[in-house]
């Protein structure tokens, strides 16, 4: 299936930018948040299996692929891209709807249901950790902090240059063991448009630059939507241990463990997590 012949695509004005955005389907709607070095193409198994069910609306977050791209990094504050989903939704007169994200959309859509809940039915969230959760385990968990040392490569002034080279080979190796080979080109060029990849690395050093400001307590963390927490288990860069914790957070909370599943879950192991959505849809 062509995915790009079936669904409708959208330009969405919020926030002062336009974000990039493909639609297919009917019924209650759906917004999809990917993660880095993702974009939105990278819910393609999912969008095939819930498409004849919902409204599946599923952007570009700022700064990736064809959405537009700002050049300061607190034009990438959490609040900011949460701030941006409002204002998204709220063009798109969705009312209220369901917000699933995975990996930063995952980070986005934790910040989204702690500051505007009487907007969401339900909350679905795939290997991102909840904001709380990693700030107690980082420095308590040797294993974690080990595995999130990447982003201090991320970071570095000239990353995006190190990152592009050899044909993005520090970029592709973890995410292409989990695409089609079909896809791989789809990526390199969403990864190739001007100012992309500075763009996907600013949400690091954005949230890096946040954590040491004087402004760093943002939120309690508490989510009070209906939450399911789908994690693939095989993670190395979110480990499992980040589930430890969560229902201190999130009172109403479902959690899925896809055994199979790496970090890039919903390319490996999409069957668990369409039918996980299906099911917690209908509750």
């Amino acid at each position: 299936m062509d995915l790009l012949k079936d669904m409708e695509e959208v330009f969405v004005k919020t926030n002062g930018i336009n974000l990039h955005t493909m639609m297919i389907g009917s019924g209650e709607p759906i917004v999809m948040l990917h993660g880095f070095p993702d974009f939105w193409y990278g819910w393609k198994h999912i969008i095939l299996g819930l498409k004849d069910e919902f409204r599946l609306i599923v952007p570009d977050t700022r700064g990736i692929n064809l959405s537009d791209k700002p050049e300061r990094d607190e034009d990438y504050y959490i609040e900011v891209l949460a701030e941006d989903i409002k204002g998204f939704s709220e063009a798109l007169n969705l009312g209220k709807f369901t917000l699933v994200g995975h990996d930063w959309g995952g980070i986005i859509a934790w910040m989204f249901a702690e500051k505007y809940p009487d907007l969401l039915k339900r909350l679905i969230i795939l290997n991102a950790p909840h904001p709380k959760v990693i700030e107690k385990k980082y420095m308590s968990n040797k294993s974690q902090k080990k595995a999130s040392s990447f982003v201090f490569d991320f970071i570095k002034p000239g990353a995006e240059k190190v990152i592009m080279a050899d044909d993005f080979k520090k970029l592709k190796g973890p995410i292409f063991k989990a695409i089609d080979d079909i896809d791989k080109d789809k990526y390199r060029e969403a990864w190739s448009r001007p100012g992309a990849l500075a763009a996907g690395l600013r949400y690091y050093r954005a949230s890096v630059r946040r954590q040491t400001s004087s402004r760093k307590k943002l939120t309690t963390g508490i989510i009070k939507v209906p939450t399911l927490v789908i994690h693939g288990m095989k993670d190395t860069f979110i480990l499992p241990a980040m589930l430890e914790g969560l229902e201190e957070y999130v009172k109403d909370l479902k959690i899925v463990r896809s055994e199979k599943g790496s970090h890039f879950v919903i390319n490996n192991d999409p069957d668990t997590v369409i039918s996980s959505i299906r099911d917690f849809m209908r509750t």
